[in-house]
């Protein structure tokens, strides 16, 4: 059995560190302080989905250490909202909004998805959620909260990282999950549950190439930055990190646990989901 890591605390925690900004150069291309499965050319595509406008306001679901939802509000002009669960990752986002001084159009805050959202009703025009899916086990009511806050006729973006797609072990998804609590679920659940929620489903694609090209990539560039990651992670965190990049690798490339990228629309007012 996989034993439990630490990837996301220690990570934003050290985030600004010399060798974790190489290693997010060499994985991604361009560095715009994700931590995730996508590079930059892929963000804009999902994004230019969305149809944002300066006047919008998004909302990004797990905004990690905030550098994604700051290149949203540069590249659209919009407002973003951004939560997370992970204290210090929230903690490095403000200093980051602060240190680009946009902290008057983007704003992150510590709050759990999988809980009610603190938002009045119809009150974002578009969520984001990027590889974080996976984390929420109660994913019909974290739907819904999208619905609500939403506004009509505005649209999500979100990826699924391991939806099934063909046999794993027991000891595979262990590892692969060995970062925290993931919830996995084969073809049709995330179709099912979107109409369930009373949203429209517009578009799904497989988009399991990047994670793994992407994770290839970060297995990689941390082995080459082995001396310097030990003194940040410590050996056994290290290594278990490792085996944990090379599993989203082997998961990935032979297609086992796919990744999905999903556009769902809230109906505009008058407008019902048929059954």
């Amino acid at each position: 059995m996989a034993k439990r890591i630490d990837l996301f605390d220690s990570t934003y925690s050290h985030f600004t560190k010399q060798v974790l900004e190489t290693i997010r150069k060499e994985t991604f291309g361009q560095d715009i302080g994700q931590n995730s499965w996508t590079t930059v050319d892929e963000y804009d595509r999902f994004l230019s989905w969305l149809d944002l406008r300066p006047e919008h306001h998004v909302l990004e679901v797990a905004s990690g250490s905030g550098g994604p939802g700051l290149y949203v509000a540069n590249r659209a002009g919009c407002r973003v909202t951004g939560i997370d669960a992970n204290e210090a990752g929230v903690a490095t986002a403000t200093q980051s909004a602060a240190d680009s001084n946009q902290a008057g159009q983007v704003t992150f805050t510590v709050a759990n998805a999988n809980s009610p959202l603190p938002f009045d009703d119809d009150s974002f025009d578009a969520v984001l959620c990027i590889d974080s899916m996976n984390h929420f086990p109660d994913r019909l009511k974290v739907f819904q909260q999208w619905r609500r806050i939403l506004r009509p006729g505005r649209r999500a973006v979100f990826t699924d990282p391991v939806v099934i797609t063909g046999p794993v072990t027991n000891d595979e998804l262990a590892l692969r999950s060995s970062i925290g609590l993931f919830l996995f679920a084969p073809i049709g659940v995330n179709e099912q549950l979107i109409e369930t929620a009373g949203l429209r489903l517009v578009k799904q694609e497989d988009v399991t190439a990047n994670a793994a090209t992407v994770s290839g990539h970060w297995h990689g560039s941390r082995e080459r930055h082995k001396d310097a990651l030990i003194k940040i992670e410590g050996e056994e965190r290290f290594a278990g990190l490792q085996q944990f990049f090379a599993a989203v690798h082997r998961l990935t490339t032979e297609k086992r646990l796919s990744r999905i990228v999903y556009l769902v629309e809230k109906p505009g007012l008058g407008t019902t989901i048929a059954s």
